[in-house]
């Protein structure tokens, strides 16, 4: 209904299943040539459509970061939802859980005159991958991977980056962790840290 009332398109049915590709792949990096394949509209159609999509709040996209990133992916960005509850696997949710939250973080830093900030993504050609990258007037500042269980060691991505983006802040973010008493940005070294912790300090 909202397709039909704010925009001009009238294929509905192959907006849903783009829809449907979208929710499935978010957190992964959105190829735009295989979803034309998949849901049989040209390339053009599916940026468009995934343009008004953005616009009623059901998805967004974050790009890579390259500056001073050697290999880095210059080109694709990921796709996450707003609604990150109807996706699948735990891994899913909880990767789009906190990018929602940086988002609306970010947002609410900028409508209050902190800073210019943007949201961003790091991965190599080589794999190397740190899920989101805050950039606080254009020059890194805070890096976050996500992570279910706090038995999972911590990614080596995050000192990789730190040192060659001089972020001040590199976080793994463990959702199952219980809440702790720490100010998250006091610490300058790639450390563990509870979800609750983190995401209560945003804003």
């Amino acid at each position: 209904e909202d397709l039909r009332d704010t925009s001009r398109i009238y294929e509905i049915g192959q907006v849903e299943l783009l829809a449907e590709f979208l929710r499935r792949q978010a957190g992964q990096l959105l190829n735009v040539a295989t979803l034309s394949t998949r849901v049989r509209a040209s390339q053009d159609s599916i940026r468009r459509w995934i343009a008004v999509l953005e616009g009623l709040y059901y998805c967004f996209r974050i790009s890579p970061w390259s500056n001073n990133i050697g290999r880095s992916l210059l080109k694709e960005p990921k796709v996450y939802l707003w609604d990150w509850s109807t996706l699948d696997t735990p891994g899913a949710r909880h990767e789009n859980l906190v990018a929602v939250h940086l988002l609306k973080a970010i947002h609410w830093w900028q409508d209050t005159d902190m800073g210019d900030f943007g949201l961003y993504f790091l991965r190599t050609k080589d794999q190397r991958e740190v899920d989101f990258l805050i950039t606080q007037d254009t020059r890194p500042y805070a890096l976050i991977e996500v992570k279910t269980s706090e038995q999972q060691t911590l990614s080596g991505s995050l000192a990789y980056f730190q040192r060659m983006t001089g972020a001040p802040h590199a976080f793994q973010v463990v959702m199952e962790a219980d809440y702790a008493e720490m100010d998250c940005f006091d610490l300058t070294h790639p450390v563990k840290v509870p979800a609750r912790t983190l995401l209560s300090q945003l804003v």
